[in-house]
């Protein structure tokens, strides 16, 4: 288990057993896993995200503290969301954490999550503009689920 994985389990332990919001101070928690508070800003910001439905709220001075919160929705909520945050261009890497995310809140079926996602792979995109093109079809994915 590398450290970034460490610290990632650390915060959602940290995540389960509150009411879904927790406040860390990066230094202190640095320490106490013996990495460089950097180590931890990298984890919040590539593991904690809002696409995985996280919110992030981050304060200087003090020490600095990071308040991460574990963002709920409802199902038309979250599909709304979800469509509202993809954009004209999305990365396959992006559009496998909507649909993990859809899959964790039991909006698709495993079997529909892994339709989903090879029908958004580069394989299965012609288009020069694979990132344009599979925003359109993600979004198409999302009202159909409505």
């Amino acid at each position: 288990m590398t450290i970034s994985d460490l610290i990632e389990q650390m915060l959602v332990e940290m995540l389960s057993s509150s009411d879904g919001s927790v406040e860390i101070r990066r230094n202190i928690l640095a320490n106490q896993l013996n990495c460089v508070p950097s180590q931890i800003n990298y984890v919040i910001k590539t593991r904690f995200t809002p696409e995985r439905g996280y919110s992030i709220e981050s304060r200087r001075g003090g020490g600095g503290s990071v308040t991460i919160r574990r963002v709920e929705h409802g199902f038309d909520s979250l599909i709304s969301y979800l469509i509202n945050s993809i954009g004209s261009s999305l990365d396959f890497p992006t559009a496998n954490a909507y649909i993990s995310r859809l899959l964790e809140t039991s909006l698709v079926t495993e079997r529909e999550a892994k339709l989903m996602l090879a029908s958004l792979s580069d394989k299965s995109i012609l288009s020069g503009q694979k990132n344009e093109a599979r925003a359109v079809v993600l979004k198409n994915m999302l009202l159909s689920l409505m």
